[in-house]
This record gives C-alpha cells, sequence and structure tokens, in this order.
C-alpha cells in the first residue's frame, strides 16, 4: 500500500466505520432469525430477503469504496444538480410509480425497483448544506430563511403526493440542522405548538374546543394587557393567534385528516391516541363495519407482545416464537426492533440503543471538527435524519407513535434504505478525511 492510501486510511474515522458495520450486522442477524426454519437447506437462499440484504450491502460498500476515492469538492459542486435530478425523479414518480400496499413511491426499471424519496434524502443534506455554507447566504434574512425551508419541503410535498406520507415526515428532521444554523427559537417553539394544538383538536370536541380558545384569549388579554403600554396592540396580536388557532382546529386538521392523509394512517394515528376514528374521517361503507378488535392497532398489540416476552434477557437467536411464527407484520422492515427485543430481551435492546446513540453522537463530533461550513451542515443533516429514522421507528413498535412507515436505519430490510444510508455515511466519512480542506 502506497504512502499516500496509508495516509489516507489513517485519516478516515474507524469508530464510525466500526459503528456502521457493527449495525449492519445486527440488522443482518435480526433479518436472517426472522426468516430462517429449521427446514432450510441452506443458510443463503436466493428467495430470502437477507440474503437480498446481503447483495445490497455489497453494492454499498461497492459504492462506499467509490465515494472513499472521490474527490471531497466534488460532493459540493454537484449539490444542486443532484438536488434537482432528485425533485425531477420523485415528480416522475407521481405519474409512472409503481404502487406497493397503496403507495405510488417507486420507480421500476426491469426486476430493479427503487424509492426516489428515500436516495432524495441525499440529495437534499447536500443542498441544504451547499445554500447554508454559501458566502452569499445570510441565514439571518427572511427570504433565506424560506429558501432554505423551500429545500426540505418541495420534496416532503413531492412525496406525500404518491401517498407516503411517513417518508415525507423524515424531511423535516432538516429543520433541525436549520435551528443548528440560526433558526429563531421562536419557530421551534411554533412547531411544538401545532403538534399540542393537532392532537388536542383529535382529542376534544370541535364545540369544546372553540369555547376553550376563546376563553384563552380572553384570559390571556387580561393577563398582559398591563404588560403591554399600548392594549390596542395586545388585542391585535390576540384575535390574530385566536383567529389561526381556530382556522387550524376548525378546518385545516379536519381537511387535512379527511383529503391529505390514507385511511390507515389516520387510523392508526386514532389508535396511538387510544380513540376511536370519527364516523367523519370514514367512507361511508366503512361506518357500521367497525370491527370490536381495533385492526389498525393489531400490528403494535403484537409488536408489544413480542418485545415483552423477550423479557430480561431475551429467548435466544433464533428463538423468537412470535417473530418467527409471522404473529407480528411487517417484522423484517417496520417492526425489526422486535426481533431484537424477543431474542435479546432488555439488555439485548439497551445495547442496540447505545450503539445507536453512539453512532450519531459520533457523528456530531465529527460535524462539530470540520473546518468547512459545508461539511459540517452535512454531518448535522446525516445526524438528524438518523435520530429522526431511530426515533420514530422504536416509538412506533412500542406504542408511542403512530405506524408511518419509516424504517430502523442500517436494520430494517429494503435495499434503497440500506444504500442511502450507507451513501449518507461514506460521504461525511470522506469529507471528514479532508477536514483540513475548506469546501464550499
Amino acid at each position: 500500500m502506497s504512502r499516500t492510501n496509508k495516509s489516507f486510511m489513517s485519516r478516515l474515522d474507524g469508530i464510525t466505520v466500526l459503528l456502521y458495520l457493527l449495525l449492519v450486522g445486527i440488522g443482518l442477524l435480526a433479518i436472517f432469525s426472522v426468516e430462517y426454519r429449521s427446514t432450510d437447506q441452506s443458510l443463503i437462499l436466493s428467495g430470502k430477503s437477507h440474503t437480498r440484504q446481503l447483495m445490497w450491502l455489497g453494492i454499498s460498500v461497492f459504492i462506499g469504496v467509490i465515494i472513499m476515492f472521490t474527490d471531497s469538492k466534488f460532493f459540493s459542486s454537484v449539490a444542486y444538480l443532484s438536488y434537482t435530478v432528485g425533485l425531477f425523479l420523485l415528480l416522475l414518480t407521481i405519474f409512472v410509480g409503481t404502487n406497493v400496499k397503496g403507495s405510488s413511491s417507486w420507480l421500476g426499471v426491469g426486476p430493479f425497483r427503487f424509492q426516489p424519496g428515500e436516495l432524495c434524502k441525499i440529495f437534499t443534506a447536500l443542498a441544504l448544506a451547499k445554500f447554508l455554507s454559501s458566502p452569499e447566504t445570510n441565514f439571518r434574512t427572511l427570504t433565506h430563511r424560506l429558501i432554505g425551508a423551500g429545500f426540505a419541503l418541495v420534496p416532503a410535498i413531492l412525496i406525500i403526493l404518491q401517498k407516503e406520507t411517513g417518508l415525507a415526515l423524515v424531511y423535516f428532521s432538516f429543520f433541525l440542522v436549520m435551528y443548528r444554523e440560526g433558526l429563531p427559537h421562536g419557530i421551534l417553539i411554533t412547531a411544538f405548538s401545532i403538534i399540542a394544538l393537532t392532537l388536542i383538536t383529535l382529542l376534544v370536541d370541535k364545540t369544546i374546543l372553540l369555547y376553550i380558545l376563546t376563553g384563552g384569549a380572553i384570559l390571556i388579554g387580561l393577563l398582559i394587557r398591563k404588560a403591554l403600554r399600548k392594549e390596542m396592540m395586545a388585542r391585535v396580536l390576540l384575535i390574530g393567534i385566536w383567529g389561526i388557532c381556530i382556522l387550524f382546529s376548525q378546518f385545516v386538521v379536519p381537511f387535512m385528516f379527511k383529503s391529505v392523509l390514507q385511511k390507515h394512517q389516520v387510523e392508526r394515528i386514532y389508535t396511538t391516541l387510544g380513540q376511536e376514528v370519527p364516523e367523519a374521517y370514514l367512507d361511508p361503507e366503512d361506518i357500521g363495519k367497525r370491527r370490536s378488535v381495533n385492526v389498525s392497532g393489531y400490528n403494535v398489540w403484537q409488536s408489544k407482545i413480542a418485545i415483552g416476552s423477550g423479557g430480561f434477557a431475551g429467548k435466544g437467536f433464533l428463538n423468537g416464537t412470535s417473530t418467527k411464527n409471522e404473529f407480528v407484520p411487517e417484522q423484517n422492515t417496520d417492526f425489526i426492533f422486535c426481533a431484537v427485543g424477543e431474542q435479546f430481551g432488555f439488555i439485548g435492546s439497551a445495547a442496540l440503543v447505545l450503539i445507536y446513540l453512539s453512532l450519531m453522537l459520533r457523528i456530531l463530533f465529527i460535524a462539530e471538527k470540520q473546518r468547512s461550513a459545508f461539511s459540517r451542515i452535512y454531518g448535522y443533516c446525516v445526524a438528524s435524519i438518523l435520530f429522526f429514522h431511530f426515533a420514530i421507528n422504536i416509538s412506533m413498535t412500542i406504542g408511542l407513535a403512530p405506524v408511518i412507515g419509516i424504517t430502523l436505519p442500517l436494520l430494517s430490510y429494503g435495499g434503497t434504505s440500506l444504500l442511502s444510508f450507507s451513501i449518507l455515511i461514506f460521504i461525511l466519512l470522506r469529507l471528514d478525511a479532508d477536514k483540513h480542506v475548506m469546501i464550499r
């Protein structure tokens, strides 16, 4: 090996590589344990998911090697071009996408099928890093903040049009990056307020909520009137906020749940909240067909049974009865965490969470070490995407969040998912290897 290659290898962050390989290895074992049957004649069978995942790992590593030998400035130079290509693929998918489980978010070329929305996360991370690190960008101005938000929202809207709302929500993780780069606290407070108002709207009767919002506005007006010199200012401000809250709770939320979200997504949200879906959100033929057991909650119910049955130390590798007997639907994709929880118990689950946290903290550590703003922002993009997937997926499996079809990074079965996360991490490793270079 030449001196140059040795120097490059010494600059590669070994801890991140180790954590990456560890998670991928655990994922392969988890997928294998779900599918393995004692009648299998070989450990590697062409029709099995773990075999296909192993093939995708080979492709991911091959592309990773290419990335390692690519000039680190290349990723900044093609950021906007790749983002444009990503948007074109998303737009194309709306019209010619392959329908899979009610979602037309897949493009097929012969036997090969991939999800542009997964790959577009990479392009969006690069483009946002390029924009925020540009000397011409002043993120303190409203115009540039709106442009930054547009980078995240445009692909999200296109993915929603493909009826893949879960994947679209991942793009909101980029707002965490913008918050790190100077987005005001008020934006974050507003976002949490919208979430809280949405939940209250779903849990409280519309008429009662109208009284609560009106009474709350009057009470707050009386409390802050003396704190403001101009009483008219307080009235205008309160009336404006009150009007927005009324409009949002009485019209926007019902419209979203009736016309934007799919029926199964509405069911899952209400199931998580412990509520029945109101008849206003059901099709006429569905009214009167309610079952005694809430079907939309079946997945989560079986998931919690599987994880709980693992106890403290688990049942042992290949001994997961719930996962092996297919009691948990989508067990090698959305609910892969169940396989870990049932077979390795609390100890294994805690260890897996610790590995994820270590990877994300390591990525943030790498990001803060960068001399280049582009590399730092890109690192935060990678960490934010990983955190969003990790937090939502595990929350889904234990009933703390609605089931919205978000995979567990590097563990869940899925070629496009594994490839996109691998590329995200490999690009960061390449940028970090050249952290002494100023990239714009």
